[in-house]
């Protein structure tokens, strides 16, 4: 037992070098072309959007972490197999890893804008690998006269293995997975830090900031989420590699002239500056997937109207680096909003995470429609056309946002003490904007809330309801009106496939 044990070690170990080898040659070509980080891309696309949606309600903010730790324990189990195979003959523990390597391979291919380059660091985690294992055997394997290695009823005194020497090879072998994994990492690190890049003034910029409610009511969100607060959910793993000095823009399709735009040239171009709330369509009632801040940026109708937009389109079919596609209404984006290419958020570039170096911003509309990161390409063409990533998975195709309200504070399940307190949170309706806030309390009448400051209907707004809070179990509720009069509608539609509706209720323990 402890001997098969020993051999489930070595195909792990000999697996953990090789992706540590293959993560190390990625870092130094495109991040995404490591070996587990191109299965779980595969996996996030062939994902039915269901057990997606499952995944972002269960893991929030940290479902690739769960996805690509599944993937990696999954991948280990076959590593294990691996060794005992080996333990047989090492031909055959070799061959699964190379089987594991060649889904890896494929997985990197059949990812959009890839080429044979991203097959490379699979090739190094396949040598690395089989090398490992080969020399893990070795230093377990008898071999007398006659032995094969990896077989282990081998004798021979002239070659008998000690546990010194096996214990040599392993913590060698694993000690140059770590420096090669922490390589990898710090490479990785240091090719996505955002270093002089000076954006200029807006010439349209916004008006004066005003303070929220945070300093009076404990717990509400910041009037101005914090860049590292801002929500993030996207389909990449890993984020891309772009290089701002040899970044372009291209507009094309159905236009009067096929345009291309370096960063520079786009952010000489006259800029706009506006405060816009962002709301991804995953968002469930009362959930933290919406964020606000204050974005830099291009016009779209600037750069439209440059491109001069034919009779036909009916889309704006977006691309990023890598070849993820989003579709965007072209009738909504041109309608008059402050529709934006984005290069600039909360006074300085767009962070990594957030689409640098440019990213479309469309107030109003849920980003699987409107938020293109990364982006290099705009097609102007037809829904009969081309369907973009999520077309293809039959979410909405006009998906403006939904009126929504979230209690902040107090917390469902919180036990407060009793007394004079708040109710406090956060209201959107982007484009539209807020009229009004009402708290219900255990099914009473509702009472309206305070407004907290405004910097626009594109922009969501605190509020709060001074409460005498009772000892016992209470029920609160929220809702919002629109400056158009629609209240928000108590009908619970969950967030496909086109966002979600309905109260958010919590309860709340008062001792």
């Amino acid at each position: 037992m402890r001997n098969r044990l020993m051999w489930a070690g070595f195909g792990v170990l000999a697996t953990v070098v090789g992706m540590a080898a293959g993560h190390l040659v990625a870092s130094l070509l495109d991040p995404a072309s490591s070996p587990v980080l191109a299965v779980g891309s595969t996996v996030i696309d062939l994902t039915p959007t269901p057990l997606k949606e499952w995944a972002i309600r269960q893991f929030g903010s940290n479902d690739k972490a769960v996805l690509t730790g599944s993937v990696l324990v999954g991948t280990l189990v076959l590593a294990a197999a691996a060794g005992l195979l080996a333990r047989r003959r090492l031909a055959l523990g070799a061959g699964l890893l190379l089987v594991l390597v060649a889904a890896a391979a494929a997985a990197a291919l059949t990812q959009p804008a890839t080429g044979p380059v991203d097959v490379v660091p699979a090739l190094a985690t396949a040598v690395a690998g089989v090398g490992a294992l080969t020399c893990l055997a070795r230093a377990a394997t008898p071999r007398g006269d006659g032995a094969e290695v990896g077989d282990p009823a081998g004798h021979g005194a002239a070659g008998s293995p000690t546990r010194r020497g096996v214990l040599v090879a392993a913590g060698s072998l694993a000690a140059g997975a770590v420096a090669m994994g922490a390589a990898g990492r710090l490479i990785t690190r240091a090719r996505t830090a955002i270093s002089d890049v000076v954006l200029p003034a807006a010439q349209d910029p916004a008006g004066p900031f005003p303070a929220g409610l945070e300093e009076k009511v404990a717990g509400i969100s910041a009037f101005r989420t914090p860049v590292d607060d801002f929500y993030r959910v996207d389909t990449r793993l890993t984020l891309p590699v772009v290089d701002v000095d040899g970044y372009t823009l291209a507009i094309d399709g159905d236009v009067d002239r096929e345009l291309t735009f370096t960063f520079d040239e786009l952010a000489a171009m006259p800029l706009i500056e506006r405060d816009i709330t962002l709301t991804c369509v995953s968002n469930d009632v009362g959930g933290p997937y919406v964020g606000s801040a204050r974005w830099l940026g291009v016009r779209l109708t600037d750069l439209l109207d440059q491109a001069g937009v034919g009779d036909r389109a009916d889309q704006i079919y977006c691309t990023d680096v890598d070849g993820m596609t989003i579709s965007v209404p072209l009738e909504l984006a041109a309608d008059g909003r402050d529709a934006m290419v984005a290069i600039g958020m909360n006074g300085g570039p767009l962070p990594r995470e957030h689409g640098f170096p440019v990213r479309m911003v469309v107030p109003g509309l849920y980003g699987f429609i409107s938020a293109c990161k990364w982006m290099t390409h705009m097609t102007l063409t037809t829904y009969d056309e081309a369907t973009a990533y999520w077309t293809d998975r039959d979410w909405a195709v006009d998906a403006p946002i939904k009126p929504a309200s979230r209690i902040d504070t107090p917390r469902s399940f919180q036990e407060i003490d009793a007394g004079d307190t708040f109710v406090g949170g956060v209201a959107w309706a982007q484009h539209r904007g807020i009229a009004k806030v009402e708290v219900r309390v255990d099914g009473d009448a509702w009472q309206e809330a305070r407004l907290g400051p405004s910097v626009g209907d594109d922009y969501w707004q605190q509020w709060y309801l001074p409460w005498r809070a009772e000892p016992g179990e209470h029920t609160l509720s929220v809702r919002a009106t629109t400056q158009d009069g629609y209240t928000q509608t108590e009908a619970r539609a969950l967030p496909f496939p086109d966002g979600a509706s309905g109260l958010q209720d919590i309860i709340v323990r008062v001792s």
